[in-house]
């Protein structure tokens, strides 16, 4: 199983390195849907995980923008 950020861990980090960690895990989740379109994956759950992950950065910075108003 790959390495998962909690929630904590998301919010001590500033807002550019939340958005360079989103950029890598899209980078990866597509390396990863591309993979698995042209042969079996190892793990198919980390396309899960990856998902899962981003949805928890963006929505870190989301709470972020809506307390800034």
């Amino acid at each position: 199983m790959p390495e998962h950020l909690t929630p904590d861990a998301i919010r001590e980090m500033s807002d550019a390195d939340i958005r360079s960690a989103i950029a890598e895990k899209e980078e990866s989740r597509f390396r990863l849907r591309f993979r698995g379109a042209t042969e079996q994956l190892d793990k198919p759950l980390e396309l899960r995980f990856l998902r899962k992950e981003i949805a928890r950065l963006k929505t870190v910075l989301r709470e972020r923008e809506l307390n800034a108003l």
